[in-house]
């Protein structure tokens, strides 16, 4: 017969057993983000991580995609989205729990082309001829119908004025990023991408700046999912930290709301 500390000990490891799956789940987080969040939201999540111990596994796409993933059963934690388009999409289906959701950060669009190109300095304007400007070249962004750079985009376009001549001249990308490296790789003559993405990238520079009433506020809402583990509100909290604040202004975000920390 065992003697009563070993059958304690043995009932010890077994309850440690047990317990390790919750407390390993709780121990870390997946947080799904637009693309154009991925060299920030890196820095703010390794922040994160010295902190509180907490690892930040993050997925990083169109927030479109990201959005669908999250409908499919995707056990996301949290969602940023590059537009609140999205987030509602996912709130709508309950997939979200509303009262953690907040707009977070703010940015511009701006167009681009490769460093070496002859084009320069462009005033974006209404009446702007992005055609003439992109000659025989193509123009790249996110996809206009679902991804969010895309969508600001073809809005600001529009009321420009100058979408009608170009929409033939658009070459899609998944997501921003992909968007970015075209340009950068000269396959695409000029882009349009978020201000914050142009400036990580060495491989372009900014030729100019769409006035932010040619489109829709561009917003960056952020949530815990409606099954999110229990760490997630420490995560969502340090978003909104002054920490967190710094490290999205490096990057040139705009900081939305009053930091709580």
């Amino acid at each position: 017969m065992q003697c009563p500390s070993r059958l304690a000990t043995l009932f010890a490891v077994l309850f440690v057993a047990a317990a390790s799956p919750g407390r390993a789940e709780d121990r870390s987080l997946l947080v799904f983000a637009a693309a154009s969040m991925k060299n920030a939201l890196d820095d703010v999540d390794a922040a994160f991580t010295a902190k509180t111990g907490i690892k930040i596994v993050a997925s990083y796409a169109a927030s479109s995609t990201l959005a669908k993933q999250i409908e499919q059963g995707a056990p996301a934690d949290v969602f940023v989205s590059a537009d609140t388009e999205w987030m509602d999409y996912v709130s709508s289906k309950k997939f979200i729990e509303e009262a953690t959701r907040v707009d977070l950060l703010g940015s511009s669009i701006v167009l681009i082309a490769p460093k070496d190109s002859k084009i320069d300095s462009v005033t974006i304007a209404p009446g702007f001829d992005l055609a003439r400007l992109a000659g025989d070249g193509k123009i790249t962004t996110g996809d206009v119908k679902s991804v969010p750079v895309g969508k600001y985009a073809k809005a600001a376009l529009e009321k420009l004025g100058a979408w009608q001549a170009m929409e033939g001249k658009f070459a899609m990308a998944d997501n921003v990023r992909a968007a970015l490296t075209l340009v950068a790789r000269g396959e695409a003559t000029l882009g349009i991408v978020y201000a914050t993405d142009a400036r990580i990238e060495p491989g372009v520079k900014i030729v100019g700046t769409f006035p932010a009433d040619s489109h829709p506020a561009i917003v960056y809402p952020v949530a815990a999912t409606a099954h999110a583990g229990s760490s997630a509100d420490d995560y969502l909290a340090f978003l909104r930290s002054t920490s967190s604040k710094a490290i999205f202004e490096k990057y040139g975000f705009r900081f939305l709301i009053r930091p709580t920390s």
